[in-house]
């Protein structure tokens, strides 16, 4: 499928209506090889030490937290119409028991711009370089949200990813979930 660079902002406000009516994938790939993708709600594009930053969120017990740490990019893919069903594959199956890729019929496409994969059936991705981790810790959040998101301490990693490349289909705007 082609693609095309695009604005790094062009998709923010596609971006954030999907992750609140939906999620949109978080991939990214471990020394292995293997390809996973994970299903995420929460997120943000904007700037940031000068640089325009996709951050995400993924908890330490997650199969991604270890690809990621093994690894120095992702890419975040906003879904096309018709992946309802992907999303919710991505967002409860593990990839340290099933190869989503392969039981989705997805397609893995190295990124332009970083070694990260992405999904070619999805309309728009964003490739990130991984800049900065930041581990949160019990006891640092304001009580009442740690209370309410953290009952078991099952803490997030926040990963900050330089946007190196923002890539769409020609008819992308119409393809978006």
């Amino acid at each position: 499928m082609d693609i095309k660079k695009v604005d790094e902002f062009k998709y923010i406000v596609e971006a954030n209506r999907l992750m609140r009516g939906g999620g949109l994938f978080l991939v990214s790939e471990g020394k292995d090889g293997k390809p996973n993708a994970m299903t995420i709600g929460w997120g943000f594009l904007g700037t940031i030490w000068s640089r325009h930053v996709f951050v995400v969120a993924v908890r330490l017990s997650r199969h991604t937290h270890k690809l990621l740490e093994a690894s120095d990019s992702f890419t975040v893919c906003l879904p096309g119409k018709g992946m309802k069903e992907w999303l919710e594959f991505c967002g409860t199956k593990s990839g340290r028991d099933v190869n989503k890729f392969k039981e989705l019929g997805m397609t893995a496409v190295k990124g332009v711009d970083v070694e990260a994969p992405y999904i070619e059936e999805c309309p728009v991705h964003i490739e990130c370089e991984i800049v900065y981790r930041n581990e949160m810790k019990p006891g640092q959040l304001q009580k009442a949200i740690e209370d309410e998101v953290y009952p078991t301490k099952d803490m997030h990693v926040i990963y900050y990813g330089t946007v190196k490349g923002v890539y769409a289909v020609e008819d992308a705007d119409e393809k978006l979930a």
